[in-house]
């Protein structure tokens, strides 16, 4: 099935969560977040929040930065 992850289409399979999304996107999921369709996914769900066809996924890792 098609999903848009970050604007972009992608194929993943029909039975795909969110924890295999973001596994497959960035491996271990340190400082990863997770929104379908505007709603942000608690972590703790993510294993069993199953990814709806057409959904818009937005994934965001958190960077460091700052003045050095």
């Amino acid at each position: 099935m098609i999903v848009m992850v970050n604007g972009e289409r992608r194929e993943v399979p029909a039975e795909a969560t969110v924890a295999n999304l973001v596994e497959e996107l960035s491996g271990p999921p340190r400082g990863v977040a997770v929104a379908i369709d505007g709603e942000v996914v608690p972590r703790g769900e993510w294993a069993a929040t199953p990814l709806p066809e057409g959904a818009r996924v937005e994934v965001v890792a958190a960077i460091q930065g700052g003045s050095h």
